[in-house]
C-alpha cells in the first residue's frame, strides 16, 4: 500500500522510468514539479513537447538537431575528410568543448553489446559507409 496518492504516485513513477533516477530521487523530482507555478509547470511541459516534435537526425551524421543538415555537417568551415565515430550525441558535446576537432562526425546511437542482445544491424554501422 502506497503512501502517496494515487496522483502522486503515478508521477512518481513516471519519473523512475527516467535512467538513473530511483524512487528518492523521483519523489523528489515529483514533490519539486507540484510546488512549481503553473506556469512554469507549463514551461516544463512544453519544452519537452517542443523538443520531441522538432528534433530529428541529421541525414548526414545522425546527431540530433533542429536542422537538417545540423550545423555542424553544415558548417563549409568543417573538414569532411575527417570523421570522428562517437557511441551517443552527448560524445559530440565533450569533442566541441575541446575546440579542438575541426572535422564532422558519426554518431552510432549505441554500441555493440552481444551480452544484451544489440549487434552491428541495431547501431548506426551500415549508414557510415553508405555516405
Amino acid at each position: 500500500m502506497s503512501l502517496y496518492s494515487p496522483s502522486i504516485e503515478k508521477l512518481i513513477e513516471s519519473f523512475e522510468r527516467l535512467p538513473s533516477i530511483g524512487h528518492k530521487t523521483a519523489a523528489r523530482l515529483a514533490f519539486y514539479m507540484l510546488n512549481c507555478t503553473e506556469e512554469e509547470t507549463n514551461e516544463f511541459v512544453s519544452s519537452i513537447l517542443d523538443a520531441k516534435k522538432n528534433l530529428k537526425y541529421c541525414s548526414k551524421c545522425y546527431n540530433i538537431s533542429d536542422t537538417d543538415p545540423c550545423f555542424i555537417c553544415g558548417n563549409p568551415k568543417r573538414d569532411a575528410t575527417q570523421i570522428c565515430v562517437v557511441e551517443d550525441v552527448r560524445d559530440i558535446i565533450a569533442m566541441e568543448k575541446t575546440h579542438e576537432f575541426k572535422g564532422v562526425y558519426h554518431v552510432l546511437h549505441g554500441s555493440i553489446s552481444p551480452m544484451n542482445g544489440v549487434g552491428p544491424d541495431d547501431i548506426k554501422i551500415k549508414e557510415l559507409y553508405l555516405d
